[in-house]
Protein backbone atom coordinates (compact mmCIF):
# COMPACT_ATOMS: atom_id res chain seq x y z
CA UNK A 1 0.00 0.00 0.00
CA UNK A 2 1.29 3.43 -0.99
CA UNK A 3 0.20 6.31 1.24
CA UNK A 4 1.09 9.80 0.09
CA UNK A 5 0.51 13.03 1.96
CA UNK A 6 0.64 16.14 -0.20
CA UNK A 7 0.62 19.29 1.89
CA UNK A 8 1.04 23.02 1.53
CA UNK A 9 3.93 24.50 3.50
CA UNK A 10 7.05 23.35 5.25
CA UNK A 11 7.41 22.07 8.80
CA UNK A 12 9.64 24.57 10.60
CA UNK A 13 9.37 23.59 14.26
CA UNK A 14 11.78 20.87 15.38
CA UNK A 15 9.26 19.23 17.73
CA UNK A 16 6.80 18.86 14.81
CA UNK A 17 9.54 17.50 12.55
CA UNK A 18 10.43 14.97 15.26
CA UNK A 19 6.81 13.84 15.69
CA UNK A 20 6.30 13.48 11.94
CA UNK A 21 9.57 11.57 11.65
CA UNK A 22 8.50 9.20 14.46
CA UNK A 23 5.10 8.39 12.94
CA UNK A 24 6.66 8.04 9.49
CA UNK A 25 9.09 5.49 10.93
CA UNK A 26 6.28 3.59 12.67
CA UNK A 27 4.20 3.54 9.47
CA UNK A 28 7.06 2.03 7.45
CA UNK A 29 6.01 -1.41 8.83
CA UNK A 30 2.59 -1.10 7.20
CA UNK A 31 2.90 0.97 4.03
CA UNK A 32 5.17 2.84 1.69
CA UNK A 33 4.82 6.45 2.90
CA UNK A 34 5.69 9.54 0.89
CA UNK A 35 5.32 13.09 2.17
CA UNK A 36 5.37 15.84 -0.43
CA UNK A 37 5.43 19.53 0.46
CA UNK A 38 4.51 22.31 -1.92
CA UNK A 39 5.34 25.94 -1.28
CA UNK A 40 2.55 28.03 0.14
CA UNK A 41 1.52 31.28 -1.50
CA UNK A 42 2.11 34.46 0.43
CA UNK A 43 -1.22 35.67 1.79
CA UNK A 44 -1.25 39.20 3.21
CA UNK A 45 -3.93 40.27 5.70
CA UNK A 46 -7.34 41.54 4.55
CA UNK A 47 -7.60 39.64 1.27
CA UNK A 48 -10.70 39.97 -0.86
CA UNK A 49 -12.69 36.84 -1.64
CA UNK A 50 -11.33 36.92 -5.20
CA UNK A 51 -7.72 37.15 -3.95
CA UNK A 52 -8.32 34.23 -1.56
CA UNK A 53 -9.67 32.11 -4.42
CA UNK A 54 -6.64 33.00 -6.57
CA UNK A 55 -4.25 31.90 -3.82
CA UNK A 56 -6.17 28.66 -3.22
CA UNK A 57 -6.16 27.98 -6.96
CA UNK A 58 -2.38 28.51 -7.23
CA UNK A 59 -1.76 26.20 -4.28
CA UNK A 60 -4.28 23.73 -5.72
CA UNK A 61 -2.39 23.56 -9.03
CA UNK A 62 0.83 22.79 -7.15
CA UNK A 63 -0.87 20.09 -5.06
CA UNK A 64 -2.56 18.44 -8.04
CA UNK A 65 0.72 18.32 -9.97
CA UNK A 66 2.10 15.96 -7.29
CA UNK A 67 -0.71 13.39 -7.45
CA UNK A 68 -0.47 10.39 -9.79
CA UNK A 69 -3.49 9.77 -12.03
CA UNK A 70 -4.27 6.38 -10.42
CA UNK A 71 -4.29 7.60 -6.81
CA UNK A 72 -7.42 7.61 -4.63
CA UNK A 73 -7.62 11.19 -3.34
CA UNK A 74 -8.75 11.97 0.19
CA UNK A 75 -8.92 15.69 0.87
CA UNK A 76 -8.96 17.05 4.41
CA UNK A 77 -11.83 19.54 4.56
CA UNK A 78 -13.89 20.99 7.39
CA UNK A 79 -17.04 20.14 5.41
CA UNK A 80 -15.92 16.53 4.92
CA UNK A 81 -17.19 13.41 6.66
CA UNK A 82 -16.07 12.91 10.24
CA UNK A 83 -14.94 9.37 11.04
CA UNK A 84 -13.88 7.64 14.22
CA UNK A 85 -10.42 6.04 14.26
CA UNK A 86 -12.06 2.67 13.71
CA UNK A 87 -14.06 3.99 10.74
CA UNK A 88 -10.94 5.49 9.14
CA UNK A 89 -9.23 2.14 9.58
CA UNK A 90 -12.21 0.41 7.93
CA UNK A 91 -12.14 2.96 5.07
CA UNK A 92 -8.46 2.31 4.33
CA UNK A 93 -8.96 -1.45 4.64
CA UNK A 94 -11.98 -1.42 2.31
CA UNK A 95 -9.98 0.52 -0.29
CA UNK A 96 -7.25 -2.13 -0.07
CA UNK A 97 -9.84 -4.91 -0.51
CA UNK A 98 -11.18 -3.07 -3.59
CA UNK A 99 -7.67 -3.24 -5.05
CA UNK A 100 -6.78 0.39 -4.46
CA UNK A 101 -3.13 0.45 -3.47
CA UNK A 102 -2.35 4.17 -3.82
CA UNK A 103 -3.98 6.75 -1.54
CA UNK A 104 -3.16 10.45 -1.48
CA UNK A 105 -4.24 12.62 1.44
CA UNK A 106 -4.27 16.35 0.68
CA UNK A 107 -3.77 19.05 3.31
CA UNK A 108 -4.38 22.60 2.15
CA UNK A 109 -2.82 25.85 3.28
CA UNK A 110 -4.12 28.47 5.68
CA UNK A 111 -6.98 29.45 3.33
CA UNK A 112 -8.10 25.89 2.63
CA UNK A 113 -8.36 23.93 -0.62
CA UNK A 114 -9.32 25.01 -4.10
CA UNK A 115 -12.67 23.99 -5.57
CA UNK A 116 -10.81 21.92 -8.18
CA UNK A 117 -9.17 19.77 -5.50
CA UNK A 118 -12.45 19.30 -3.71
CA UNK A 119 -14.08 18.22 -6.97
CA UNK A 120 -11.27 15.78 -7.84
CA UNK A 121 -11.29 14.31 -4.35
CA UNK A 122 -12.68 10.78 -4.08
CA UNK A 123 -13.45 11.25 -0.38
CA UNK A 124 -13.64 14.36 1.79
CA UNK A 125 -12.45 13.76 5.36
CA UNK A 126 -12.93 16.09 8.32
CA UNK A 127 -11.11 15.72 11.61
CA UNK A 128 -13.17 18.42 13.29
CA UNK A 129 -15.22 21.53 12.68
CA UNK A 130 -12.24 23.38 14.15
CA UNK A 131 -9.39 24.69 12.04
CA UNK A 132 -5.88 23.35 12.70
CA UNK A 133 -2.51 24.59 11.45
CA UNK A 134 -1.50 22.49 8.44
CA UNK A 135 1.77 21.52 10.18
CA UNK A 136 -0.11 20.08 13.17
CA UNK A 137 -2.69 18.48 10.87
CA UNK A 138 0.06 16.53 9.14
CA UNK A 139 1.17 14.98 12.43
CA UNK A 140 -2.42 14.24 13.50
CA UNK A 141 -3.12 12.60 10.13
CA UNK A 142 0.01 10.43 10.34
CA UNK A 143 -0.93 9.34 13.86
CA UNK A 144 -4.44 8.40 12.74
CA UNK A 145 -3.20 6.45 9.71
CA UNK A 146 -0.78 4.61 12.01
CA UNK A 147 -3.59 3.96 14.51
CA UNK A 148 -5.75 2.72 11.62
CA UNK A 149 -3.19 0.14 10.53
CA UNK A 150 -2.77 -1.02 14.14
CA UNK A 151 -6.56 -1.45 14.39
CA UNK A 152 -6.62 -3.40 11.09
CA UNK A 153 -3.94 -5.77 12.39
CA UNK A 154 -5.63 -6.21 15.77
CA UNK A 155 -2.64 -4.67 17.53
CA UNK A 156 -3.13 -2.99 20.93
CA UNK A 157 -2.15 0.65 20.19
CA UNK A 158 -5.69 1.89 19.59
CA UNK A 159 -7.04 1.27 23.10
Amino acid sequence: MKIRIVSVGRIKEKFMQDGIKEYSKRLSRYCNLEIIEVEDEKAPENLSDKEMEQIKNKEGEKLLSKIPANSFIISLEIQGKQLSSEELSEKIESLMVEGINDITFIIGGSLGLSKEISQKSSFKLSFSKMTFPHQLMRMILLEQIYRGFRIMKGEPYHK
